[in-house]
């Protein structure tokens, strides 16, 4: 049974009913989540239960097939992607999403639609990520695994953006990287307000950094609250491992 969220004409995001998938293969069924504004929302599952292909839906990159999406009120389900970045919501996909051949100038500048930002964006991801501002003229592609995460985060920070989707962050990440996002995303999220949505398979990350979390299944979620319980990590694994 899909646990049913209410929701709220005020969230960052309300995903109602949403049904989506590639062609007839109906990947994510009848899904209902909120993320409240200044919120950091974790949506977790394994691989092939429909996490990405929600966010991708949700992002514009794949048809919604049913149910509805809203963004700070405004319906947007539907609306291509360039057009949700001008309402200041980023993504940051699982798929290698840097221009590996551009340096890391040229790949956060294509973040901003007002070059003017990029003095006051890159001062404030300096903050987060003191390498970058250093290696400005290196190419994105010579950049170590754990750099070019970092760079795909900062690139979405650069706009200071009302919500975040960020797929998958820490696979294949260090302890040390790891735990360093967690820092940067409660810092950004304390700092300008921004609404996260975070999905992972890496439990231990999502309940440092999140508020609430939900767990997807099959296309469907089937349990979803606040990480303060006690119990949380061992009924998500639990729900994992099956």
């Amino acid at each position: 049974m899909n646990a049913r969220v209410d929701i709220a004409g005020s969230a960052a995001l309300a995903v109602a009913g949403m049904r989506s998938g590639y062609g007839e293969a109906v990947v994510v069924r009848d899904v209902h989540l909120t993320v409240q504004p200044g919120e950091i929302f974790a949506l977790l599952g394994k691989n092939g239960m429909g996490k990405s292909t929600l966010l991708k839906t949700v992002m514009g990159f794949l048809p919604l097939q049913g149910g509805a999406v809203s963004f700070f009120g405004e319906a947007v389900g539907g609306l291509a992607p360039h057009l949700l970045a001008r309402r200041s919501l980023a993504y940051t996909p699982q798929e290698q999403a840097l221009f590996q051949d551009l340096t890391v100038e040229d790949n956060l500048r294509l973040a901003l639609r007002d070059r003017t930002q990029f003095a006051a964006g890159l001062e404030r991801i300096g903050v987060h990520f003191p390498f970058i501002p250093q290696r400005l003229k290196q190419r994105a592609g010579t950049l170590s695994g754990g750099e070019q995460k970092m760079l795909l985060v900062a690139r979405a920070l650069m706009t200071r953006p009302r919500l975040i989707l960020i797929d998958e962050i820490t696979e294949g990440l260090q302890p040390s990287v790891i735990e360093r996002m967690v820092r940067v995303l409660r810092a950004e999220r304390d700092e300008t307000g921004a609404a996260m949505l975070i999905v992972e398979q890496n439990v231990q990350f999502a309940l440092a950094v999140a508020d609430r979390y939900a767990v997807l299944k099959l296309g469907e979620i089937v349990d979803t609250g606040p990480v303060g319980d006690g119990a949380v990590a061992a009924r998500i694994t639990d729900q994992l491992s099956v």
